[in-house]
């Protein structure tokens, strides 16, 4: 379910599919790091500026499905203008810090963005830019990332699919929005 809160920036609304709390799992792999599956939270909040704040957490996965180790954790803030151009600023714990341009698709909820900028700490593993594709599908969020190095050419890294997290405040606030006029037996509802 996709609502609009009433404090949402009005710039913000086309983006409105990818807020809340996300959970899932992805595969991760490219060339001199450990091939993995990787669990991964990702938030998307507002507070009613004309951005949205983003978080995300991911670990290895061992071939039961527990948590192994920290694998990527980031964060930043997206906005997007009247023509629909999606701008992004993201920092990664590896010392990395990226600004991402790009566009919500027309008519669906995907964006694709591709970094515009990077700035790398001297701690930080080589890295010269990225590509990442967004889409909210079948309710559902699911993401691509693609990244390159000066040794290795743009290729697919990371993906994962993402289930909207739902947290008691949410089920209070749709069981408040309930009309008072509700079938007791349930059965006349569907009548």
């Amino acid at each position: 379910m996709i609502e609009i809160p009433s404090d949402l920036h009005k710039d913000l609304v086309p983006l409105v599919f990818l807020l809340g709390k996300w959970a899932g799992a992805g595969v991760h792999d490219f060339p001199g790091a450990e091939k993995c599956n990787f669990g991964q939270e990702v938030t998307f909040t507002h507070d009613g500026r004309d951005f949205l704040e983003y978080h995300s957490h991911s670990w290895v996965l061992d071939a039961d499905g527990n948590k192994v180790r920290p694998l990527e954790s980031e964060s930043g803030y997206w906005r997007i203008d009247a023509d629909r151009k999606v701008e992004v600023v993201m920092v990664r714990q590896d010392g990395v810090v990226e600004v991402w341009y790009g566009e919500l698709a027309a008519k669906k909820p995907q964006i694709d963005i591709v970094t515009d900028a990077v700035a790398r700490t001297a701690a930080s593993g080589p890295y010269s830019g990225g590509k990442r594709l967004y889409g909210y599908v079948n309710s559902d969020l699911m993401w691509v990332g693609e990244k390159q190095t000066p040794d290795v050419e743009l290729r697919p890294y990371m993906s994962a699919q993402l289930k909207k997290v739902v947290t008691p405040e949410d089920i209070e606030r749709w069981a408040k929005a309930l009309p008072d006029d509700m079938p007791d037996d349930g059965i006349a509802f569907f009548k």
